[in-house]
C-alpha cells in the first residue's frame, strides 16, 4: 500500500493527513512534508495519523524527529490518534504506547480538537 500526505490549513495550524503504511520506504515522505512546512515558516503542525494502518520503527523515528524539529524552532506538534481507528484501535497509538514514547506527544482525537476549532465553535 502506498502512503499519501494531504496538506490543509486550519487557522494557524498546518494539518498533514497521512494515509497508508508508515514504514522504512514511506517515512521519508512524511519527513519531507514536515520539513517543507517548517521551511515555509509554519510552526504549528498536526499529523493526522487516523488513517495510518501500519507503523514500524522508521515511522516512529520520523514522529520523534518531527517533534524535535518543531520544538527546536519553538513550534508545536500535535498528533491525531483516535482510540478507535484501524479496526480495534489506532495501530500507531498501540505502537507508541508499546515503545513507551506516546507520552512525548500531544495527542488528540480529531482535527477540530487538535487545532482548537472545537473551542472556537463552543465560544461562538
Amino acid at each position: 500500500m502506498t502512503l499519501t500526505v494531504d496538506e490543509a490549513e486550519h487557522g494557524a495550524w498546518t494539518v498533514l493527513s497521512i494515509q497508508g503504511e508508515l514504514d522504512l520506504v514511506s517515512s521519508p515522505v512524511v519527513r519531507r512534508s514536515v520539513h517543507e512546512a517548517v521551511a515555509e515558516g509554519r510552526r504549528d503542525v498536526v499529523l493526522d495519523l487516523s488513517q495510518v494502518l501500519f507503523c514500524d520503527s522508521s515511522g516512529v523515528g520520523v514522529l520523534i524527529a518531527s517533534r524535535r524539529l518543531l520544538h527546536s524552532c519553538r513550534g508545536r506538534l500535535r498528533l491525531i490518534l483516535p482510540a478507535q481507528g484501524a479496526v480495534d484501535g489506532s495501530h500507531v497509538n498501540r505502537v507508541l504506547a508499546a515503545l513507551g514514547v506516546r507520552r512525548l506527544f500531544s495527542v488528540y482525537a480529531d482535527v477540530a480538537s487538535a487545532t482548537g476549532e472545537e473551542d472556537e465553535q463552543l465560544s461562538a
